[in-house]
This record gives C-alpha cells, structure tokens and sequence, in this order.
C-alpha cells in the first residue's frame, strides 16, 4: 500500500513539475491556433482579426491553421491529444457544444479542454441568390408550401448552427426543404451563389460582405433583435415567425491539463486584444460583438449551451449523418 501511495505521489509530482515547467517556458515557439472550418468563415474570420493582437502581445507568431469538417469535431479532436502546453489552442464554435449530441465523438467535449474565453458572438443571416424570387420570410414561407422539397437550404455541416437554424424554422413554420452539409460556411457560400443551392442561414462575418456587395440578398438575421452590420434587414421573429431564435459565439480553449498560469495569460491577452479598437470595428462591422469571458465563464456557458442544444435536438430529431 506504501509503495501505491509513494508512486501516486511521484507521478502527481512529476505531473506538477512538468506543468510548471510549461508555464514558466511559455511561450517558447510559435503557437498555432487551430481553426475547425475553411478560409473565409465565421471562426477564420474570428481567428485572424485577433491573431496580431495575440501575437504582439504573446511574443510569438500566432499561426491561424484550418482544420476543417465534421462541424469542427477534426479540429477539437486534434486539440484533445495536443501537448498541454499553450502553444496550441483553438477557436471554437457553437458546433462544439452542439456535437455530442448529433455524432460519435473520440474525445470528450467538456473534459477533455481548458475553455479560456468566449471571444464574440454574432446572428446567422439568412440569404439566397438575388435572383430567388422570394425577398422576405413571409413569400419564402408561401413558396415553399407551394413546392414541398423543392427549396435546398446549405449549412456549415450537420449540427452546425445554420443546419439548426434551418430545422428550427421548417418546425414553426410547416415548410419541407432539403438539407445540403457542407464541410464550413466558404464553401456553401460559393454554391449558393453558383445558383446550386437554393437558400442558407450563414454566419454573418462569412457572408455580410457578400450582401454588401449585391451578391446575395439578405432575407432576415436569426438573433432576437436586428444587427447593426446589417440594420435594414429584419429578424425572422419580426418577419412573421415569433419566438424564432439562433446565435453563434466564437471562443478560444487549450487542451485538458493545461497550466492554470498559461490559461490566464491566454486570457489576458485576449481581453486586452479585445479592448483594441481596431479590433472591436473588425468583429463589428462583420456583424460580431466582442464578449471576452473570464475562463470560469465560458466554462460555464458551455456545460449550459450543450444541455441546451441536447435538448433542441433531441426535441427537432435530428440524427448525424
């Protein structure tokens, strides 16, 4: 039994003087910053408005790496078996408290990562071609009664926010459209405006651009009220659907085990790269509000938005593909 306890102790001591050795040496090399969609959607575009800031303020260059597909699960999964040193983190989604609840995950969704700060949150906007028939929420509803199935709607991938955006609004209103995944908001951005797609509810830093530009038509945001990225354009509650409700967040997290020391040093930089006003009018005006939660926080938020999702889910059926 001695021996037992001895060796209990030895490795929680070599687990403490290994941890501490990681937080005195931090940062030693460049971090990586892990991205789970392609270039140009909502976490890239979160990703690299902070990436200077962090790495002015960290020492050392931050290097935005995409990880693309399953709805950001290859990149969790890549982060869950890195070195807890700090010199690899990523930026979460909405899809990571929203994956345990529509895949087989090979990691653990809340045990398995440091949560350091929710960054920002933003709407889905809901946009189809310009050539769509249907400009508000109210036509979209009356046409798509008309031809049942007949309306394609992409997503940033199952389970993402856009695909439950999607299968919340087929709830309340009655409609049958037809769900296409893809692996990240760039991609379905091109098909829609290929004229492949009929329809998608996107995260607004991926598409506002777009919009601007004339080369998708904004139909309605998702949020509670309207944005200020785009304040012409109306909720789906105000359009004839009320109590219609998705947001998404953005959040930076480290693997499971990483010193406390480095977390908070992470945290801190973020808060400060959040206060910087070239910062704050980047998230702005893609349609994003700076948040900068403390670690215990966003924790918190995220045991609540998987219970929360879990039970959306669970409630709409809707089954991983």
């Amino acid at each position: 039994m001695r021996i037992l306890v001895k060796l209990a102790l030895a490795v929680c001591a070599a687990f403490l003087l290994a941890s501490l050795t990681h937080a005195q040496s931090f940062p030693s090399r460049p971090i990586r910053l892990l991205v789970g969609s392609p270039p140009g959607g909502g976490a890239d575009f979160i990703a690299r408005a902070l990436s200077q800031k962090l790495s002015d303020g960290l020492g050392q260059p931050l290097v935005v790496e995409n990880r693309p597909g399953a709805n950001g699960a290859i990149a969790s999964e890549l982060l869950a078996r890195t070195t807890p040193d700090g010199h690899t983190l990523m930026v979460n989604i909405i899809g990571h408290a929203i994956n345990p609840s529509v895949m087989k995950l090979n990691f653990d969704s809340i045990n398995d990562f440091a949560f350091i700060s929710q960054v920002a949150a933003s709407q889905n906007l809901l946009v189809a071609h310009p050539s769509f028939p249907a400009t508000n929420v109210k036509a979209l509803i009356a046409l798509s009664k008309a031809n049942p199935g007949a309306i394609t709607y992409g997503s940033q991938g199952v389970g993402a926010s856009g695909h439950l955006s999607g299968e919340l609004f087929q709830l309340m209103t009655g409609v049958k459209w037809v769900h296409i995944p893809y692996k990240g908001g760039a991609p379905a951005m091109s098909d829609l405006m290929a004229g492949h797609i009929t329809l998608s509810f996107a995260n607004i830093p991926t598409v506002i651009q777009q919009v601007r530009a004339g080369k998708l038509r904004a139909i309605a945001v998702t949020g509670a009220q309207r944005t200020a990225a785009a304040p012409e354009t109306p909720t789906v509650a105000e359009s004839g659907v009320p109590g219609f409700e998705v947001s998404n967040w953005f959040g930076v997290c480290a693997p499971a085990k990483t010193a406390a020391a480095i977390v908070d040093r992470v945290y801190a930089e973020i808060a400060r790269a959040l206060k910087a006003p070239e910062v704050r009018a980047a998230l702005n005006n893609a349609g994003a509000e700076p948040v900068g939660s403390t670690p215990e926080q966003y924790t918190a938020f995220i045991r609540n938005e998987t219970a929360k999702w879990a039970k959306v889910i669970k409630a709409a059926g809707i089954k991983g593909e």
